[in-house]
């Protein structure tokens, strides 16, 4: 009977070591899990080491020359990225807020979408009246190019400073009385 309470105890004792052996691995599994994603989650967020910026973006930098037609449309004055990152904020310019554009990426499932809102810089004020003529045909370029992009092409702020040259240079091909110099995101959101 001694000899049964001993083998007893003995085999409680080899579960309880079991049991709080497991208990260590577990936690550790988690911890190598949670850190693994925090690793994963600061990679894609930083695509190729930059920053994924949802609150705001930087004017865009450069206009691209003519279409390549014989007779150029007259040229738009070119704003170099040393310009733009010297350029104060007081010194920006007058800024046309457009609605909110809510947008599905370009995706094999169609599953994700953009959610923006953004704001042209002007040239001038003399613009305001034939932005608010042509408002939705400018809309609607605009939402043509971004529900162009992928996640990937939107997600660094390279890919943000890319679509931002490419809406302002579509729509200052669009615009006859000034140009506009500059865009800004005031909300960026992709789900």
């Amino acid at each position: 009977m001694a000899e049964e309470k001993k083998e007893s105890k003995e085999a409680s004792e080899k579960t309880v070591k079991k049991s709080n052996m497991l208990m260590i691995i577990i936690i550790a599994v988690l911890v190598l899990i949670i850190v693994a994603g925090a690793v994963v989650a600061v990679l894609l967020m930083s695509h190729d080491g930059e920053d994924v910026n949802t609150k705001g973006t930087h004017p865009a930098t450069e206009q691209s020359a003519s279409h390549g037609s014989e007779n150029p449309a007259p040229s738009k004055p070119k704003i170099s990225s040393e310009d733009v990152e010297s350029r104060k904020l007081s010194q920006i310019g007058t800024l046309y807020p457009l609605e909110t554009f809510t947008v599905n990426l370009k995706s094999e499932d169609g599953r994700r979408y953009l959610k923006a809102a953004i704001s042209l810089e002007l040239d001038g004020k003399e613009l305001d009246k034939e932005l608010e003529t042509k408002t939705a045909v400018l809309r609607d370029r605009i939402i043509r190019i971004l529900s162009s992009k992928t996640l990937e092409e939107i997600s660094s702020k390279k890919g943000k400073q890319q679509v931002s040259d490419q809406i302002i240079e579509t729509l200052n091909s669009m615009i006859v009385d000034g140009s506009i110099k500059g865009i800004y995101f005031t909300e960026f959101v992709i789900q």
